[in-house]
């Protein structure tokens, strides 16, 4: 198994701090679905992406953790994110693609990251470049039937430039992914349209990293990231962190869990 860098664990728990005062100072919520993707981000943007590849938040309500990871790369200054979801600030609840540098689409509307990254992709075939597309969605927005047509799309073009990750945290807005609408088993289906998937803890870097590293050509390749949604938090595994923001109480819960379990 590929080992991260050395310093990426203490970076990690800086921004899964740093992620959690985020939303507990700004009183949003959606901190269930940034704490169940924050560990594929950083592992991303650390040790994947090299300075000309693109990355797609299709997953749009896990923007702070996506602004965390950036600031942990100083590509965003802390002064912006004590900004976050406030009028007028370059940080909104979602990503705004002319906001930051880098960002080139604002998402959230779930389903169309995916054909976004795609047609990025094929540019960069047309380009003869050798730059990668990551592309991050949730697990609820395969309920779209636009994820599916992409799916055709990029199977059919065999985009091996372009990763797909789907944070599979089991939970949406309104109940559990089985009960709203069940796809069942996610992982034959995808395969039976002739995609290259994998399934990987997801909240393990290593694991991420090795399937990162493991990918196919000529083929669409998709990661499947098993997670808990509010992981490594005081109400991880609750539907409640989909939408309600941090109480005083599981502000300090969360802070002094994070503190035992990266010291």
């Amino acid at each position: 198994m590929k080992k991260v860098k050395k310093t990426f664990y203490s970076d990690l728990k800086k921004a899964k701090l740093r992620l959690l005062k985020l939303h507990y100072e700004s009183n949003t919520g959606h901190v269930g679905g940034n704490f169940s993707s924050i560990d594929a981000l950083m592992t991303i943007y650390h040790h994947l992406m090299d300075k000309k590849d693109k990355f797609i938040l299709s997953k749009g309500h896990s923007a702070g953790a996506l602004y965390i990871t950036l600031w942990s790369k100083k590509l965003i200054e802390e002064k912006d994110l004590n900004t976050f979801s406030k009028d007028n600030s370059i940080l909104p609840g979602h990503p705004s693609g002319s906001s930051i540098p880098g960002l080139l689409f604002s998402t959230g509307s779930l389903g169309h990251g995916p054909s976004l990254a795609a047609g990025l992709a094929l540019a960069e075939r047309f380009k003869k470049t050798k730059n990668k597309i990551y592309c991050l969605c949730s697990d609820g927005e395969w309920q779209e039937g636009a994820c599916w047509e992409f799916l055709i799309f990029a199977v059919h073009h065999k985009l091996d430039n372009l990763i797909i990750y789907i944070d599979q945290n089991c939970l949406q807005g309104f109940g559990s992914t089985d009960k709203i609408v069940s796809y069942s088993d996610i992982e034959s289906r995808l395969k039976a349209f002739d995609a290259n998937v994998q399934s990987v803890d997801g909240h393990s870097p290593e694991s991420i990293l090795d399937a990162s590293n493991n990918i196919k050509k000529n083929k669409l390749n998709i990661i499947i990231l098993n997670t808990i949604k509010g992981n490594d938090i005081s109400f991880e595994g609750l539907l409640e962190s989909h939408y309600l923001p941090l109480s005083d109480k599981q502000y300090k819960e969360a802070s002094k869990k994070l503190n035992k379990l990266y010291s």
